[in-house]
């Protein structure tokens, strides 16, 4: 069983422009809402100027593992609390799917109208359209070196699975270059 128990495939997936209505509200897809199957979420500042969204269980084991992980005799961690933890709300999605967001995290993230909704698996991420496009353009080089990293670094697990006897032993570095004996494919 995965994180998510028997229901491993409902990940918290894909890619939704919402807008923030004149009330300060932004309509959770429906996709989104159906997997996180409760009424309870809550919204803190992520990184990047977006902002994190957990369901109330996921909430909960991420502050358990945050406090855990961090010293409050430590500067650094200390300003890691203050900017994950401190700025929570734990919000109700009312009946329409919406979800309140309070203006210091609007005003933090830059939302006003055009908003993106980030599924990332086990939270979402809340962006200003703009900022999101933003990000995204600029960060398209870390995006391919960080790819062509993990690529290499699975191809190495599943060597390492397959005990030597691998059909992947070709490969070096990120380049996705696979050598086989001839006439295999």
């Amino acid at each position: 069983m995965g994180k998510f128990g028997e229901n491993w495939f409902k990940m918290l997936t894909g890619e939704f422009t919402v807008t923030l209505d004149d009330a300060g509200r932004i309509n959770l897809p429906r996709r989104l809402r159906d997997i996180l199957e409760q009424d309870k979420v809550v919204l803190t500042k992520g990184s990047e100027s977006c902002l994190w969204l957990y369901s109330a269980g996921e909430w909960k084991e991420m502050l358990k593992t945050v406090v855990d992980a961090t010293n409050p005799f430590s500067a650094r961690n200390r300003d890691i609390r203050r900017r994950f933890i401190g700025p929570a709300h734990e919000l109700d999605i009312d009946k329409q799917g919406r979800i309140p967001v309070a203006p210091m995290l609007r005003e933090w993230a830059g939302l006003s109208r055009d908003c993106v909704v980030l599924g990332q698996y086990d939270y979402v991420e809340i962006w200003a359209e703009d900022r999101y496009r933003a990000y995204m353009e600029a960060s398209e080089d870390e995006f391919r070196a960080g790819s062509e990293e993990l690529g290499a670094r699975i191809m190495k697990e599943r060597d390492l699975g397959k005990d030597g006897d691998s059909s992947y032993s070709g490969v070096t570095g990120g380049d996705n270059t696979v050598s086989r004996p001839e006439g295999q494919v």
